[in-house]
């Protein structure tokens, strides 16, 4: 057994790096933007509200937003975060990790499909197809990174990852992140693939999905999507950013400021370029698993 360090540190500032790359993204256009403290006040707003059903909808529809957040939050137990290894750890853990992230997947898609809406529908089938690219990408370089290190746990496995490592092994593990960090904006809608703020019914993705949801299944359902930012964050600082001196809390602040600098990194990405058009996006995620692939074969 592993520190619940990881897992309070994620539940606790995830909004808050989504609060960053907002930040980042109003500076960048000449704007003050929101208060970081905002996520927060938002998510608690909504949990304060009450729900509204919909009478085509069913207990499915009902169940989706826990599911998706347990699933999330169940993930979470498994990534290590700075010098503090992962709540739980075993061999193929992060085989797990990619089938808990489908499971939510599956019934935050059957919860769309639930209301009966075409439109909600459209942005499923979109969902369930980028998905089945980015999922290959994700594992292959995962089984990269196993093959490298000799490790089959996150926990281990990126605290295998260091300076040295990087020094004998940096085509494949520039190839590994290069397909982890387009699978970071992939799963998390983030642009070029996805515009999490667009209200362009021909293309959104993920947002289109969530459209009947309110109230507490709403908060559950941007709470569940801050952790996951955090989560495919906590593994890219892990591989881009090895800082290991032996301290855990020293370690855990160098991850800390792994994650703002990907942070601002993603508001810069997203200020400074429109998403693709959605024929363009098999054609990154293929991309990836290019990349991932060829990781491997290194």
């Amino acid at each position: 057994m592993g520190s619940l360090i990881p897992l309070i540190v994620a539940a606790a500032l995830a909004p808050l790096m989504q609060a960053l790359i907002i930040r980042t993204k109003s500076v960048m256009a000449g704007r003050i933007g929101p208060p970081l403290m905002q996520p927060y006040r938002d998510l608690l707003k909504l949990a304060r509200k009450g729900a509204v059903y919909s009478h085509t909808t069913s207990w499915i529809f009902q169940l989706g937003p826990a599911i998706g957040l347990a699933s999330v939050l169940l993930a979470l137990t498994l990534i290590p975060f700075g010098g503090f290894a992962a709540l739980s750890a075993f061999p193929g853990d992060f085989v797990l990790v990619v089938y808990l992230m489908a499971l939510g997947r599956f019934f935050t898609v059957a919860a769309a499909l639930d209301t009966g809406s075409s439109f909600e529908g459209m942005g499923a089938s979109r969902e369930v197809t980028f998905s089945a690219f980015a999922e290959p990408a994700l594992f292959l370089a995962f089984a990269a990174l196993a093959r490298q290190t000799g490790q089959l746990s996150l926990s281990p496995l990126l605290a295998a990852i260091s300076a040295r490592t990087w020094a004998h092994a940096a085509p494949m593990l520039s190839l590994a992140l290069g397909a982890l960090l387009i699978v970071f904006m992939a799963e998390n809608a983030r642009i070029p693939v996805d515009d999490p703020t667009t209200h362009l019914e021909l293309t959104m993705i993920h947002e289109v999905m969530v459209l009947d949801h309110s109230g507490p299944d709403l908060a559950m359902i941007e709470y569940g999507a801050a952790l996951k930012l955090w989560l495919f964050a906590a593994i890219i600082i892990g591989v881009a950013f090895p800082w290991h001196c032996g301290h855990r809390w020293i370690d855990a602040s160098a991850g800390l400021l792994g994650m703002l600098m990907l942070a601002i990194a993603a508001g810069l990405v997203e200020s400074s370029m429109a998403r693709l058009r959605l024929l363009r996006v098999p054609q990154l995620l293929l991309v990836a698993i290019v990349l991932s692939a060829l990781a491997l074969a290194f």
